[in-house]
């Protein structure tokens, strides 16, 4: 593990002293897997303080406005801050062969190249252009509703939650909520309390599920259960760029 307080060395070191034989366990038992610390106090500090510069950001979202649940989230520009853009090129070669192999168990196609570059370079192509890297912003009785994230038909099939604030200190309530589609049973619910500076990795859409007859998708929600009180602040990583 990751010591709590204090990170040395670059973003990439420390993604990739990750346990990722045990990550990986996680995604393909339950869909998502909670990483050691990967920012310091002061880094998360420094991203949530964007949240109030809207010049990094091509626009705003307002949940309640849409139905989507109460509270904003801000979609960044593609001139994102060094440690956010270094982040996302950190997992991709990390979450690339998780991908690849769920999508070789169900039997679809795999068109995620070995860099993250040709990979959007491929979502241009297809006229996904915009950004869909994400800064979230929730104060008290703010939630997120289940959903399944839809950006456009190239779709990389995990992302990553960072916590930019501290859990019982900076704000309480806010868990981040899944819920799964089981065959022919009620859906499975589990909640994460986000730690600061850890990252929550989880299936954007679904996830292989062994069943008698061989693999089958495993349809997934996430949101996020009402914040008592204080203010949440979260970063998403996104690895395919939307229409």
């Amino acid at each position: 593990m990751i010591e709590t307080t204090r990170l040395a060395g670059p973003v990439a070191e420390r993604i990739a002293e990750q346990d990722w034989a045990a990550l990986t366990g996680e995604l393909d038992e339950h869909g998502n897997a909670l990483t050691g610390r990967l920012l310091t106090p002061a880094e998360c500090h420094e991203i949530a303080a964007l949240y109030d510069e809207p010049a990094h950001f091509r626009t705003t979202v307002d949940m309640a406005r849409h139905r989507f649940g109460s509270g904003q989230y801000r979609y960044f520009t593609h001139e994102l801050l060094c440690v956010v853009r270094e982040l996302r090129e950190a997992f991709y070669p990390r979450l690339l062969p998780i991908a690849r192999d769920w999508a070789g168990r169900l039997d679809k196609p795999a068109p995620w190249p070995d860099t993250l570059r040709e990979w959007l370079e491929q979502c241009h192509e297809a006229g996904q252009t915009k950004s869909a890297q994400i800064l979230l912003r929730y104060g008290p009785g703010d939630w997120n509703a289940l959903h399944r994230d839809v950006f456009g038909e190239m779709l990389f099939p995990l992302q990553v939650v960072i916590g930019l604030d501290a859990p019982g200190v900076d704000f309480t309530g806010g868990e981040f909520l899944m819920t799964e589609q089981r065959p022919r049973a009620q859906s499975r619910g589990s909640s994460t309390t986000l730690p600061q500076g850890h990252g929550l990795v989880f299936t954007t859409r679904d996830r292989p599920v062994a069943t008698r007859r061989g693999w089958s998708n495993g349809p997934m929600r996430h949101g996020v259960s009402t914040v008592r009180s204080g203010r949440r602040h979260t970063l998403g990583l996104v690895f395919h760029d939307a229409a």
